[in-house]
């Protein structure tokens, strides 16, 4: 019997690339925040979504058709034993295609700044959560996150290589082993150029 191939040991996620057709499916607020559920907690139904959220059932049952119509969900069978439908994600994440923003519709133009903006949101509300509850975790996990920024002097290549080995060496702790400690840690990445105060335009 031939052997069977070892999988490797960083496979690649399993990302939506998103066109101008998925954008403007997926760029509500809502259903952002419906899928980013599913992709971190697992599946769910439309109920337990909408009490979550503060909405009402009707509306994420609505949201999740949407989302599943752009294919981001899809049936979660095997969950609940009652006649709910359940839902999980569709793939690991979402990859953000930049020329999006310089699309010739502008529905297209303004679906990609929605879906940007509500991002950012979504950020900021996690870091803000996690100062607020920061107490009480253990204080190996206190000592194990971090708040930090820098400023570097880069071309847009170097800037580009940069956030590439960083996403590299992330998705390179994708299968790292797991114990009784472990816990799912949110990374967020922000890489952006700034003017310095009194510079002009090149």
């Amino acid at each position: 019997m031939p052997e069977k191939p070892e999988a490797p040991e960083n496979p690649e996620p399993n990302n939506r690339t998103l066109d101008a057709r998925s954008l403007r499916g997926l760029a509500h607020p809502l259903r952002i925040r419906l899928l980013g559920a599913l992709r971190q907690d697992g599946p769910a139904t439309a109920s337990q979504l909408a009490a979550r959220f503060g909405e009402s059932s009707g509306a994420t049952s609505y949201h999740l058709r949407q989302l599943a119509a752009h294919g981001f969900v899809e049936d979660a069978p095997g969950h609940g034993k009652g006649r709910e439908r359940w839902w999980r994600a569709a793939h690991d994440g979402t990859v953000f295609d930049e020329q999006l923003i310089y699309d010739e519709d502008p529905t297209t133009r303004g679906a990609a700044d929605l879906f940007l903006h509500e991002i950012a949101t979504i950020h900021t509300q996690e870091l803000s959560t996690w100062l607020g509850n920061a107490h009480a975790w253990p204080q190996e996990w206190r000592r194990s996150s971090d708040i930090s920024d820098f400023s570097l002097r880069l071309t847009p290549g170097q800037s580009l290589e940069l956030i590439h080995r960083i996403h590299d060496l992330i998705n390179s702790y994708s299968d790292a082993p797991q114990d009784e400690t472990t816990e799912t840690v949110r990374f967020h990445a922000h890489a952006f150029p700034r003017r310095s105060s009194g510079s002009g335009s090149k």
